[in-house]
């Protein structure tokens, strides 16, 4: 059994993610992400010159803050409850962010927004999970930020995971509002995020120029394997879907690659495992 080795996990050996349900990489549009447009700038475009590789969704804005969104995408927007666990992966680069002429981190999160679940018409009830504080010199060059979570975390909040929607009375940090759990959230989200405005938190007007790449959603569909290297569609057999999930998964750091000790690191010894499972193939 492979040992995980994200924040949040699923269990493998009962279980397998295929290659992203949503994948992704500007090549062939926006896939129904946009972000920050307006008077604060150049807005966001598809930048034939800068991804990883290129193209890539870069924003470059002055505002609050920036937020790259998708609310038309069923493979990103869908029902969460009923999977097994879900992962989600974004690449991301700062080429600056700046607070009048001064370089500044800003927070950098995942979020899930129910329009309908809000305390009232002007406002969403969210959940959401913090990646980091990104800044160009700390995420200057090209960064994978990753969370994943297990089916058995939905019954309550999922470390790292918060929510927003209402306010505490007593410490007036963000919360869900009463009556409203994660599971309800991810059942009926209207909008998935990322975005650098932390429930919570305020900020003055920014320098922003951020460029995204390789936006993923994976589902979990709790499908019985019949070999560890039987990881895509169609299963029961080991074939050329499955070198490429396996690809993908090596590529983007992703756990479901990592075949091999010392586990925590993917490198020669996960390849030449999967090869081997791929090889002994399916009964």
């Amino acid at each position: 059994m492979r040992t995980p080795i994200v924040l949040t996990v699923l269990s493998l050996a009962s279980a397998s993610f295929a290659l992203p349900d949503g994948l992704v990489t500007f090549n062939d549009g926006t896939g129904g992400w946009e972000g920050s447009q307006g008077i604060g700038g150049v807005g966001t475009f598809v930048d034939e010159n800068e991804g990883n590789p290129a193209p890539g969704l870069h924003t470059v804005f002055n505002d609050f803050g920036i937020t790259f969104r998708n609310s038309t995408n069923p493979e990103f927007v869908q029902d969460l409850s009923q999977v097994f666990g879900f992962a989600f992966g974004i690449d991301t680069k700062v080429n600056d962010i700046a607070f009048f002429g001064t370089p500044v981190p800003r927070p950098w999160l995942l979020e899930l927004r129910d329009f309908d679940a809000g305390p009232n018409s002007d406002q969403f009830a969210s959940v959401w999970y913090k990646f980091a504080d990104i800044s160009a010199a700390t995420h200057g060059e090209w960064t994978r930020f990753f969370v994943q979570v297990s089916e058995s975390d939905y019954g309550s909040m999922p470390a790292g995971w918060r929510g927003a929607g209402a306010e505490d009375p007593v410490t007036f940090e963000p919360m869900l509002p009463d009556g409203i759990t994660f599971a309800d959230v991810i059942a009926g989200y209207d909008q998935i995020v990322v975005t650098t405005l932390e429930p919570g938190f305020f900020f003055g007007f920014t320098d922003f120029d951020v460029v995204v790449d390789d936006i993923a959603l994976t589902v979990n569909t709790d499908i019985v394997s019949c070999n560890p290297a039987d990881l895509a569609e169609p299963f029961g057999v080991t074939d050329l879907a499955d070198i490429q999930c396996f690809i993908f998964s090596f590529t983007n750091g992703l756990e479901l690659a990592d075949f091999a000790a010392p586990f925590g690191v993917l490198d020669l010894a996960d390849i030449q495992a999967f090869v081997q499972a791929f090889v002994n193939g399916c009964p």
